[in-house]
């Protein structure tokens, strides 16, 4: 069993998570796909390195989150990206060596890597 010190400190983290999650919050998300297909594509080595590449760059406003099935599995591993004030963007059939790539370009300079969303793999 955990000290009482160290429940404390645990409790305070996941309420501190819990707020960050809430609406309002001006941060930005990133949502990846984990259902079953999502996990068998790749998503876990992903969403790995968009929480290491969001913690290397001390993104303090972003949330890495991880959500279901999207019902688009042929596009797996999946990404939303959620930035406040704008609509969501859909990357599709992602690797983890894209990922450093869509955060300079989509979460730090708020342009939208076009040949990884979704609209481009339609096409």
């Amino acid at each position: 069993m955990k000290s009482l010190a160290e429940l404390q400190a645990i409790r305070a983290k996941t309420l501190e998570n819990i707020a960050m999650r809430k609406e309002g919050n001006d941060g930005a998300r990133i949502v990846v796909g984990m259902a079953t297909c999502g996990i068998a594509a790749g998503a876990r080595p992903v969403m790995l390195a968009f929480m290491e590449e969001v913690a290397k760059r001390k993104l303090d406003h972003v949330t890495v989150a991880q959500t279901g099935c999207a019902g688009m599995c042929r596009y797996e591993p999946m990404v939303d990206v959620i930035l406040p004030g704008q609509e969501k963007v859909t990357y599709v059939n992602l690797k983890p060596e894209m990922v450093g790539r869509i955060v300079a370009e989509h979460i730090v300079n708020g342009r939208v890597v076009e040949e990884y969303t979704i609209g481009a793999a339609q096409k």
